[in-house]
């Protein structure tokens, strides 16, 4: 056997080992929540999964303790990517413009603010926000997650930003466009992919945030908030269904933008 097909190999079967490590837990909390509970709660119960029922769902579905926090969740989420991306956008292009040095500092600047750890800063700004009547609000929440979502997305934005070459901004501009123009007509349509990367990469990171929400709402859950409140409380079954449903959105948006997802990582690894 040649030594490519060697590597080859083992390439697919590290790969293989890896998908059966990551997809087992999502494998097991899908078949715990459309099991039966005579299939699971049992000395050796099956590995497959051979009865399907939908009682686990419906019961999370007629709580009426889904849907509000679902809506919450969405509209934070939604709102939070907007922001990151309208504030980060702007001054990842003046970054990715700077010299060099000024840049990397500038970079090692954004790393250094996600070193502190979100339980150290979640209380001051929930004392903080007591004071400014932000608590348990919409507003309150995408101002917390903008603090660990706009370092990561202007990072990935100046490396969006770096692949697209000035000279089609010098040309541009010997032809009379103005800046404005320059950026609407040529720099932001280039950046688009690397924007959908990192407005999914924005969007996720606020879906799945936990401390913020654990501190900031009070009368009304995010949806992962509600389900670590469903799992310490409720049983197995709408334990496996609430978080099933948590992860059906991740999954969704994922599969609707994997191919930004290229195209974005192939726009900011292009240097000139």
């Amino acid at each position: 056997m040649k030594r490519s097909v060697r590597v080859e190999c083992g390439f697919w079967l590290l790969f293989a080992c890896f998908a059966f490590f990551i997809l087992s837990p999502l494998y097991l909390m899908v078949k715990i929540s459309l099991s039966p509970a005579a299939e699971v709660m049992t000395q050796h119960p099956p590995l497959l999964l051979r009865h399907i029922t939908w009682e686990h769902w419906q019961d999370v579905l007629s709580s009426g303790t889904l849907w509000p926090p679902l809506r919450k969740s969405i509209v934070v989420a939604t709102f939070t990517m907007l922001a990151a991306i309208g504030i980060a956008a702007p001054a990842a292009y003046v970054i990715a413009r700077l010299r060099k040095e000024w840049k990397y500092l500038l970079v090692l600047a954004l790393f250094f603010t996600r070193m502190f750890p979100e339980v150290s800063i979640a209380l001051p700004i929930a004392v903080t926000f007591i004071e400014w009547n932000l608590m348990d609000t919409h507003l309150g929440l995408v101002m917390a997650h903008l603090i660990k979502t706009l370092p990561f997305v202007a990072w990935i934005l100046i490396g969006t930003f770096e692949g697209i070459p000035t000279v089609l901004e010098e040309s541009a501009m010997v032809d009379g466009c103005h800046r404005f123009g320059i950026l609407w007509r040529i720099v932001f349509p280039l950046a688009l992919p690397g924007v959908a990367v990192a407005s999914l990469f924005a969007w996720l990171e606020s879906w799945n945030e936990f401390t913020y929400a654990l501190y900031l709402s009070l009368l009304e859950n995010t949806l992962p908030l509600q389900t670590y409140y469903y799992i310490q409380r409720g049983s197995w079954f709408n334990s496996a269904s609430y978080a099933t449903m948590l992860t059906i959105p991740v999954i969704l948006i994922t599969f609707f933008l994997q191919r930004y997802l290229r195209a974005g990582y192939l726009t900011g690894a292009v240097k000139e």
